[in-house]
């Protein structure tokens, strides 16, 4: 017998489902290679660089041989700093204790999880929403209850919703503001609102904000302007441009700082030295100047891309407020977006995300476009586009 003939996955492993998403890249890889032009709107990234005061900062950290562990909930220096960026920001008072700096926004993800969700219990998440919310459950022995959301609650969840789907196993309630897929925001009042009810219900609400400055149409939130018992994860790679850097952080219920500090040293110890100096200037003025201009930019490629969409034949019912996704109905189009996407790939070299990689709630009727490139290129993805449905 072979090494393969041993190989026997996990159960947990097993069920963790893939990006569908991975297979157009690589075809869309296999097309360039071919020669053909093609162009990506299906890629969650910013296409801008690294501000250049957070890689001159990097650069100083490597060759001051920075380059040593730090604690491991994060630089001391850093977490006084995202304290500051919320009290500059949102006008609210943090005590850096309570902030964990991590291995991107997906190990504040894990880390939380880690503290809240033991084996058999249940976690609220919605769908669509994005895919790794429900593996990183499954990987802990947990269950997701999915709650379908639509346009009628700007595809959020609900207090009602918290009302209508917990049962005595849930122990959390996972939201995203601004969202991925949708681009949607839960405004002030519904976010209070479902603070109150997953409180009520004896719960702790975690809540996503890593495209938190990528806003067009409202003034952004935080959902710790009204609870100090809420886990807040955030990241440098949307907003920030430091995608590759792989840095994030939490903040969290005080209560919850020295177990996390315990998981974090047995999980990866500490997150990257020298991105955490980098990040170190990410909340200067002049850094934050550069980043608001992107967020112009990207304001006017959705502004550009949301008329030209509907007039093709997709349905958007509600204007996306932030990120940089719009999550289209293409009902009127096709009644499989996953077919109807690798046939667009093959025909005319435009990559989207089919509704199948954020749930099951009807997918199959939605596709995400991600404007993460010039106004230019979204022009002829379109012309391209309405060319495949004619």
């Amino acid at each position: 017998m072979n090494k393969t003939d041993k190989t026997v996955l996990t159960g947990r492993a097993a069920e963790v489902r893939p990006f569908y998403v991975m297979e157009l890249l690589a075809r869309a890889g296999q097309l360039e290679a071919e020669g053909r032009s093609v162009l990506h709107l299906e890629v969650g990234e910013p296409d801008f660089p690294t501000p250049q005061p957070i890689i001159d900062a990097g650069i100083r950290a490597l060759r001051q041989l920075k380059t040593h562990y730090t604690p491991a909930l994060g630089l001391p220096e850093l977490r006084r700093s995202i304290a500051a960026y919320y009290q500059q920001k949102f006008n609210v008072e943090i005590d850096a204790r309570r902030v964990i700096v991590t291995p991107g926004a997906s190990g504040a993800l894990q880390l939380a999880l880690s503290v809240l969700v033991d084996t058999g219990d249940n976690v609220l998440l919605t769908d669509p929403g994005y895919p790794c919310n429900r593996n990183m459950i499954k990987l802990l022995g947990a269950d997701s209850t999915i709650v379908p959301v639509g346009a009628d609650t700007q595809f959020q969840m609900t207090a009602a919703d918290i009302s209508g789907h917990w049962n005595e196993k849930s122990v959390a309630a996972m939201v995203a503001s601004p969202s991925n897929p949708t681009g949607t925001m839960i405004h002030q009042q519904e976010l209070i609102s479902l603070i109150e009810a997953v409180d009520a219900a004896g719960g702790r609400l975690i809540v996503d904000e890593i495209y938190q400055g990528l806003v067009y149409s409202e003034d952004d939130l935080t959902a710790l302007s009204f609870s100090n018992d809420v886990f807040v994860i955030n990241s440098f790679s949307k907003y920030f441009g430091m995608t590759g850097w792989r840095l994030g952080w939490m903040v969290v219920p005080d209560e919850y700082v020295d177990a996390i500090d315990r998981v974090a040293q047995n999980l990866f110890l500490a997150a990257s030295t020298p991105a955490q100096y980098a990040a170190l200037v990410a909340f200067d003025q002049g850094t934050i100047e550069i980043l608001d201009r992107r967020v112009a930019k990207f304001r006017e490629r959705r502004d550009y891309l949301l008329p030209v969409l509907r007039e093709m034949g997709f349905h958007i019912p509600v204007e996306p407020e932030g990120a940089f996704y719009i999550y289209a109905d293409c009902s009127a189009i096709t009644q499989n977006s996953f077919e109807w996407t690798r046939s667009l790939l093959e025909d005319e070299a435009v990559a989207l995300t089919p509704g199948i990689d954020f749930g099951e709630y009807r997918a199959s009727t939605h596709v995400r476009f991600a404007y993460t490139r010039p106004v230019d290129q979204l022009e002829r993805a379109c012309c391209r586009i309405a060319r495949y449905i004619k």
